[in-house]
């Protein structure tokens, strides 16, 4: 088979077939290659687009990687459907068959290692957010306007106070949907607060934790999430997934990006 050899995930060897008509990054249908007792979930791609020069070249471009992405999200989607998958990074390519099984021969310890811990769990990814201060109705009695600058100044204090009240009372309902949402999973990661600028979600956010929980727990994770959406007003709790185990692969996800070198 000519082109490279995108790798998507290393899994254990499953039985269900993956969706019919599942193409991967470039249109191709993801394939498994076997190696041991560990498969590589992999599809052919062109050389032009993805060979070392061409890829870095593509990185760069923001519509190029957001569509190749997409491609790569979709085939892990299915995984997890499936099997556990260990998804590695986006673009991970190699020459040919063989490049991908001297990787996985390289690294097989930490492959086995990692899926035994994330076998049979998927990831949870919850938000807190406090919501931007709600517009007054336009029907409702406007605000008198101050009259004074001391006027003014004592407004803006009543106003710096809220938030900050509010602030706080977020912080505090984080921390407690956290350590609760802790105890029902088996491993838990703490992510930077998002940026609202480049996510584009309305409000500051005050927890971004992902959760490894178990197939067979994950009803009652969601359920517990969602019991609290409503606990405080001003304050929006978002649940996403479940996904493949990202947060949770470690080393094991690799640093190879190999381009057509390998």
């Amino acid at each position: 088979m000519s082109g490279l050899r995108y790798v998507y995930a290393v899994c254990r060897p499953f039985g269900a077939a993956l969706q019919a008509q599942l193409t991967g990054v470039a249109g191709d249908p993801p394939r498994l290659l076997a190696h041991g007792d560990l498969v590589a979930v992999v599809s052919r791609v062109p050389e032009a687009d993805f060979g070392e020069e061409a890829l870095r070249a593509h990185l760069e471009d923001l519509d190029w990687l957001a569509g190749t992405a997409r491609a790569h999200q979709q085939v892990i989607d299915a995984l997890t459907a499936v099997t556990t998958p260990l998804p590695l990074r986006l673009a991970t390519v190699f020459r040919d068959d063989s490049g991908v099984r001297t990787m996985m021969e390289r690294r097989e310890d930490a492959f086995r290692r990692t899926l035994d811990r994330l076998e049979g769990r998927v990831e949870w990814g919850v938000k807190v957010f406090v919501e931007a201060e709600p517009e007054r109705p336009a029907a409702a009695e406007p605000a008198p306007r101050p009259v004074t600058g001391r006027d003014y100044l004592r407004r803006r204090r009543e106003q710096s106070r809220a938030g900050e009240d509010l602030w706080t009372r977020a912080e505090g309902f984080a921390t407690g949907l956290h350590s609760t949402l802790s105890s029902l999973a088996d491993d838990a990661r703490l992510h930077a607060p998002q940026n609202p600028r480049l996510s584009g979600a309305a409000g500051r956010n005050v927890l971004n934790a992902a959760y490894l929980v178990r197939r067979d727990a994950s009803e009652e994770f969601v359920e517990r999430v969602d019991r609290t959406k409503d606990d405080a007003p001003g304050i929006r709790v978002e649940l996403t997934g479940p996904w493949a185990a990202y947060s949770f692969a470690g080393d094991a996800a690799g640093e190879e990006e190999a381009g057509a070198g390998s």
